[in-house]
């Protein structure tokens, strides 16, 4: 599963039906349709825009222009359309602004200016395809645990080492910044973080990683302080090796499993936190597409309407993911450890 979300992330745009930036292409005319809705688009090229180009990372910059229909005509060398109507009421033609070349006639622009598209899970409220909100919006949640797991660990690991092998004043020191840090709520921590540094994307990263390191130097100073006890670290005193080198060659690589498990925990942390800071409006900010942001918090009406689903969708891949991640961390733990194997 883990595996899946994170090829769908990096991918991405090359698998999503929609690969405009963000998949924000909309169509309100369509908009909260059900899964495996089908409708006919009309798609102009807009002369006044430069000219699209693809990248399979940042997505496709569009100069055309998409239009939901219900039937076409041609009339002295101009297309008209007739909107495409939720409630099956026919509407009045309308000039598409588009000029006919001679001797097109309707089957033939047919098959070059329009095309059929399946929503296979539908669209949201402003008509966009909810399957590729869906995919590009892996990417924020995947990221979030990569990059905070990181800035975690980068922090934990060395202040903790640091505490368990010197002890003493330094000990006291650091062990009382934990104590802090660890009393104040997470949530709330983060909130001020992103307030103090401005909402975006990467000030989410960079404040869910600051309020997850406290566990991982709190296990690495337990770790430490058991370790440095051991015969082969008085060993490495007698050949007369630097702290630095005892501690990153020798004792780090021998209480690396622990440090494994929470980080798996604290991907799924993570996640969690990030979908809780967009749904409030400090995570991923619109247009980005965010599962627990701009998915969960503007559909979440939807749950008791006809249309739960808007909302479900996204719920349901943030539930799997997490999962996925609590379940590799129990995994870990139970073959990482010397007492139950």
């Amino acid at each position: 599963m883990i595996a899946f979300y994170i090829v769908i992330a990096l991918f991405a745009y090359v698998i999503a039906p929609d690969n405009t930036a963000y998949a924000n292409q909309m169509h309100l005319s369509i908009h909260s349709q059900p899964p495996g809705f089908e409708v006919d688009i009309l798609v102009l090229p807009v002369t006044s825009l430069p000219r699209g180009t693809w990248d399979w990372w940042n997505g496709h910059k569009s100069n055309q222009e998409e239009l939901p229909y219900s039937e076409l005509k041609i009339e002295n060398g101009r297309s008209y359309y007739r909107p495409y109507n939720v409630d099956g009421t026919p509407l009045a033609f309308v000039d598409a602004n588009f000029a006919v070349a001679d001797g097109i006639d309707l089957s033939r622009f047919r098959e070059r200016y329009t095309s059929h598209k399946t929503y296979l899970l539908g669209t949201d409220k402003y008509g966009r395809d909810l399957l590729s909100r869906m995919i590009i919006g892996a990417r924020i949640s995947i990221s979030i645990g990569f990059i905070a797991v990181f800035i975690s660990l980068a922090i934990g690991i060395t202040l903790g080492a640091i505490a368990g092998y010197f002890g003493g004043m330094v000990d006291s020191i650091i062990m009382w910044l934990i104590n802090v840090t660890w009393s104040i709520p997470t949530l709330l921590m983060v909130i001020a973080i992103s307030i103090a540094l401005e909402k975006g994307f990467f000030t989410v990263f960079i404040a869910v990683g600051l309020t997850m390191w406290v566990e991982v130097a709190r296990v690495v100073r337990g770790q430490m302080i058991v370790a440095k006890e051991y015969q082969y670290v008085t060993a490495a005193r007698a050949l007369g090796f630097n702290s630095y080198r005892i501690i990153s060659r020798h004792i780090l690589p021998n209480i690396m499993a622990p440090i494994i498990v929470i980080s798996a925990a604290n991907f799924a942390a993570a996640i969690l936190i990030e979908s809780g800071l967009s749904f409030l409006g400090i995570g991923a900010q619109p247009p980005m597409p965010s599962w627990g942001g701009s998915m969960i918090k503007d559909h979440y009406q939807y749950i008791i309407l006809d249309k739960a689903y808007l909302a479900l969708v996204p719920g349901i891949a943030i539930m799997t993911l997490v999962m996925a991640f609590m379940l590799l961390g129990n995994a870990l733990r139970d073959a990482l450890d010397v007492k139950t194997t």
